[in-house]
């Protein structure tokens, strides 16, 4: 079974390695071979940066960028740079991985659309607007005090731009305004690239049904994250809640709403999944919980490949 996933922090794990380990061969939970042997087609790689921690955010992110590139170079027999569903599909036939390039936090934008547009021209295609904290596009989902407070002004040209430039606006960790008004202003679908069903686990950054069902008849899809503390209230976390999760999303905006995005070196994740090698133990889980195998295409690569082709200039 094919695998895409829309969320991975690797890179911040390479780039804060003292030992210069590889994406080739690392202690991480992603790789290049942990990748072959989970069968991925297309992993995105985001470049996250902490607004508190980063001095100037945009030559952080440019920083992290060329140690992105640095890698794919190395390995350019394994993986290749993604811009679009073509060149995804080439590399595919080719036996290469697709490496997306994306941003975890648009404050490094620094509040300028050129920023943008030259962030478009070094390869990214998806930025996910905020993080955990206030920048120029919106607010977080982190503090409740911000949940009804929307895109600002400038964040509403963030919108736009990307729609035109053919960019995945990711709403993972944008306030619940700030979702509404996405779905407002973006003329093309959006994702929540890692996020689950608040109404099965009470937290601030999974979806609302009504989010869902609106994400839905946008046409957009959400990334079910394997982080412990969005899949369930319990500490003693199962594949069988990632399979409840899964089941209410389809009852609650249909089959073609799911996808993966594992949020994989950005948290600890259940022991049943050590890392993405891993992932057909989802698979089987599925099979086991009576999925038919089309449902199971479509959230293992289906549906992320739909948007892909759909929205991915």
């Amino acid at each position: 079974m094919k695998i895409i996933d829309f969320h991975c922090d690797t890179i911040l794990k390479l780039m804060e390695d003292k030992d210069n380990l590889e994406l080739r061969k690392n202690r991480f939970h992603i790789d290049i071979e942990k990748l072959r042997k989970g069968n991925s087609m297309a992993q995105f790689f985001a470049l996250y940066v902490d607004l508190q921690e980063a001095e100037n955010p945009f030559e952080t992110c440019l920083d992290m960028a060329d140690k992105f590139y640095i890698e794919l170079e190395k390995n350019k027999n394994n993986i290749g740079i993604a811009a679009n569903y073509n060149q995804l599909i080439e590399n595919h036939n080719q036996g290469r991985i697709s490496a997306f390039l994306t941003i975890e936090e648009g404050g490094v934008l620094k509040g300028k659309i050129s920023n943008l547009r030259n962030l478009h021209r070094l390869g990214v295609r998806l930025i996910t607007l905020t993080w955990n904290f206030i920048n120029e596009i919106g607010y977080p989902n982190f503090e409740e005090k911000y949940r009804e407070k929307g895109l600002t002004s400038f964040g509403k040209e963030v919108v736009d731009e990307m729609n035109n430039l053919g960019m995945l606006i990711d709403v993972s960790h944008l306030s619940d305004e700030g979702f509404y008004d996405v779905a407002r202003f973006s003329s093309s679908p959006f994702i929540a690239s890692h996020s689950n069903a608040r109404s099965m686990t009470n937290h601030s950054r999974n979806l609302t049904d009504d989010m869902i069902k609106l994400l839905a008849n946008k046409g957009g899809v959400m990334g079910l994250n394997f982080a412990d503390e969005f899949l369930s209230d319990s500490p003693n976390c199962s594949i069988e809640d990632m399979i409840r999760h899964i089941k209410h999303i389809i009852n609650v905006g249909g089959i073609d709403v799911i996808a993966l995005g594992s949020d994989f070196d950005g948290m600890t994740p259940s022991l049943e999944i050590e890392d993405f090698s891993d992932v057909v133990k989802l698979i089987q889980a599925l099979e086991k919980n009576g999925f038919k195998q089309s449902e199971i295409e479509k959230i293992c690569y289906k549906n992320a490949l739909r948007i892909i082709r759909e929205v991915i200039k």
